[in-house]
């Protein structure tokens, strides 16, 4: 399906959305252009585009008249919701106006409003997500409407409104759309409501849902290692076992669940049990921090077997790791700072699709990529990326923009040496041109006042014929020749009178027909005027068109170039500090990392030492213990008293 096909069913839907009441209503496919774009969440394109539209109907003398005058609110209110696609919600004047006072319909209204919400509540800014939340008035679409009471929820969550919160969550509880969710949720609720015991039953529910959705799993998981840690907490070991064992092995809170039932059976001094989930935790990516940690619980609970070499020698193999980790915190953080980060990451092939975060996941495992995965699991740090990637993708656009700009000056500069050359002989013809109509209009004028008099004064001798005039002059010569001449004879002049009033007879019995003729034909010749006046106006506007098209945009592409050169440094500066503060925060996580690992690099140091100790120790026991046996073995049997040693008593 080519572009236009794509712009005629951007027009369609539009239309159909926008003025679906009124039949007649014209196709704007400028606006069209740029819903095209936004239907591809191509949304910084979509913006320029009706931004640009918008500007240039704010412009006009008579915007009414403009095809977009049709489709300005829903202009006006696209402007908005694409900003908040976008994530210009920092800018949020213009999007928080046309979203929640736009003039459309309350199903569009509602709908960018979830967004808006959404988008202050992921951003933690709570008290201006509870205001945007409550201004959803009217229907809502069918798609967002549980999404929506969660939403709202967790708003009054995190504003305190426990009450509130558990008010809404009750009411959708049993929705299979936000199964897991909103009894997740409810729980957080009642424990932040002072309701523990109730907020214990109700992660005990919700970490039993049954789903076949991998998010509604993820929450499943989250509700059990929630419920045990809290179990935990309050020193009920064996209870919160219970609920690390529902974990999922292969799901997002496993590594922690595995942890979690160690420390259980720890609690419990169910060492032995301890040691089975801790086993396959320490099989895992190292990276992770419950494995760094359990690489430590794994010896400590063979050391409370009473199986110290055992433990020593995994206390060894902690430190082994935490020496490679430490090294490989090292290289990435050196990376890092050489800049191979941000290389590795801003790769055109990974950004092709909207699913480039997963792709992400393909990048080859490097000092600068190792960390990656565990970096983007922070939500900051994604929108910090996102931020990123737009900033780079927006000043490849201004290049492009700039060298469109050259492709308008060559263009411009073909036509003015098109157009100047054949300016000369079309002006010489215009003034001829010009000079003709001028006159010929002054002549008819001339004949409309002259008829125009008439009707008030007759003048028949103004409608004489040509042939009339012709033989009346030839007869005024005759008459002056004969009154002067010595031929005059009163016969003569009456035949001259004669003939002079049967010409002026004919005028004066034939004026009125003549008259009414020559207002026809005054009025066909109007016709003839407006043509002719057609095609001057039809040559000016050619002629100033030929001119427009390469006279006058000189300054306004040197003025756009240097917007955009400025636009350029701008966002270059503004790359260069969004790069600079990606990699500070993956450095400030790599040291965290680094501090956190040389903190159990410590304690591994001080327990294989105790545990080296205690090894000996035992060893020396046993075998101490081993030589009183031997020495009890090999110490000789004693004789039996005599009888004469016997007591004198006893004789």
């Amino acid at each position: 399906m080519n572009t236009k096909v794509f712009i005629l069913l951007a027009v369609f839907v539009s239309s159909s959305v926008i003025a679906k009441d009124s039949a007649d209503v014209k196709k704007d496919l400028f606006f069209s252009e740029g819903l095209y774009y936004a239907y591809q969440e191509q949304y910084f394109d979509a913006i320029s585009k009706i931004d640009a539209e918008l500007g240039q109907y704010y412009g006009l003398d008579e915007p009414e008249l403009n095809s977009l005058h049709f489709y300005l609110n829903h202009a006006e209110f696209s402007i908005g919701d694409f900003e908040l696609y976008y994530r210009m919600h920092n800018r949020a004047g213009r999007a928080i106006k046309s979203v929640l006072e736009g003039n459309v319909e309350d199903v569009i209204r509602n709908d960018a409003a979830y967004r808006l919400a959404k988008i202050y509540h992921q951003k933690q800014q709570p008290i201006n997500a509870l205001h945007t939340i409550q201004r959803i008035k009217g229907e809502v679409a069918e798609k967002i409407k549980y999404d929506l009471e969660l939403l709202k929820a967790q708003i009054y969550i995190s504003n305190a409104k426990f009450t509130d919160a558990i008010e809404v969550l009750e009411s959708i509880e049993s929705e299979t759309a936000v199964a897991g969710y909103a009894s997740y949720n409810l729980a957080i609720a009642y424990i932040g409501n002072n309701e523990t015991a109730k907020g214990i039953l109700q992660l005990d529910r919700a970490g039993q849902v049954n789903s076949s959705d991998k998010a509604v799993l993820a929450m499943r998981d989250k509700a059990n290692l929630a419920l045990g840690y809290k179990l935990m907490e309050n020193k009920q070991p064996e209870r919160a076992a219970k609920y690390f064992e529902r974990i999922r092995l292969d799901g997002p809170f496993s590594n922690r669940a595995l942890l979690g039932s160690g420390w259980a059976a720890v609690a419990a001094e169910k060492f032995k049990q301890a040691i089975v989930p801790w086993s396959i935790l320490a099989k895992r990516n190292v990276t992770n921090q419950s494995v760094q940690e359990v690489l430590l619980g794994l010896p400590f609970a063979y050391g409370k077997l009473e199986a110290h070499g055992k433990a020593a020698v995994l206390y060894g193999k902690a430190l082994d790791i935490y020496s490679k980790e430490l090294a490989n915190l090292d290289n990435s953080i050196k990376s890092i700072r050489e800049g191979k980060f941000l290389e590795a990451v801003v790769r055109e092939e990974f950004r092709k699709d909207k699913n480039w975060l997963i792709n992400l996941r393909n990048l080859p495992d490097a000092p600068e990529t190792h960390y990656l995965m565990q970096l983007l699991a922070s939500n900051d740090f994604q929108e910090s990326l996102k931020n990123y990637f737009d900033l780079d993708d927006l000043g490849k656009k201004i290049k492009s923009w700039d060298g469109h700009l050259d492709s308008y000056t060559e263009v411009i500069g073909h036509r003015r040496n098109y157009y100047t050359p054949l300016f000369p002989p079309m002006q010489e013809k215009f003034r001829l041109l010009d000079s003709r109509m001028k006159l010929r209009l002054a002549q008819r004028k001339k004949i409309a006042d002259r008829l125009n008099k008439m009707l008030i004064a007759p003048r028949p001798d103004y409608l004489a014929k040509v042939n009339e005039r012709i033989a009346l002059n030839n007869i005024y010569g005759i008459e002056k020749k004969y009154k002067t001449g010595k031929n005059s004879s009163s016969d003569i002049d009456d035949r001259i009178s004669r003939l002079k009033g049967v010409i002026q007879w004919n005028i004066e019995t034939e004026y009125q027909d003549r008259f009414t003729e020559a207002d026809k034909n005054l009025r066909a010749l109007n016709e003839h005027i407006e043509e002719l006046d057609r095609k001057y106006r039809s040559f000016v506007r050619t002629r100033q068109a030929a001119t427009q098209s390469f006279i006058g945009y000189d300054d306004q592409i040197r003025q756009l170039k240097n917007r955009i050169r400025f636009a350029s440094e701008k966002i270059e500066l503004l790359l260069a500090r969004q790069g600079h503060f990606l990699e500070q925060m993956s450095i400030s996580e790599l040291e965290n990392r680094r501090k956190r690992i040389e903190a159990l690099q410590i304690k591994a140091r001080f327990s294989v030492a105790e545990s080296y100790d205690r090894a000996v120790k035992k060893q020396q026991n046993l075998e101490l213990e081993k030589q009183k046996q031997e020495s009890l073995k090999n110490k000789p049997e004693s004789k039996p008293a005599s009888e004469k040693d016997k007591p004198e008593g006893n004789k």
